[in-house]
């Protein structure tokens, strides 16, 4: 078991991101007698796929909802795999209709009332 502090040394993490993390449900603490957190070795690693996941702009709560998945998944590696190709085809959607909007704007421009349909 590691404490807060720990916990937040180890992933580069602050003791306040930590604390959010465990209000949205992201992560959960064991509470000793005295109130201290007390954390599992292995929450080292679902902070720094929390980390991670949210600099491939996964919201938190994607996270949220494909972590206990991913905790029960009896082939882990294979998951996270599909939900980055998930994101990925998001993504590339989402790109598709903001060149569409891009070349739409780009037409606007000069005309003699760009708002006209």
């Amino acid at each position: 078991m590691m404490r807060i502090g720990e916990l937040a040394q180890a992933s580069a993490i602050s003791r306040d991101t930590l604390r959010f993390y465990e209000q949205r449900g992201l992560i959960s603490a064991h509470r000793s007698a005295n109130g201290y957190r007390d954390y599992p070795a292995d929450m080292v690693q679902l902070v720094l796929y929390i980390k991670t996941a949210q600099r491939l702009c996964f919201t938190l709560g994607e996270i949220g909802h494909s972590v206990a998945a991913l905790w029960r998944s009896p082939d882990p590696a294979r998951a996270v795999t599909q939900l980055l190709q998930d994101k990925l085809k998001l993504i590339e959607t989402r790109m598709a209709e903001l060149d569409v909007l891009r070349h739409e704007l780009q037409q606007r421009i000069g005309q003699h009332c760009p708002l006209n349909p």
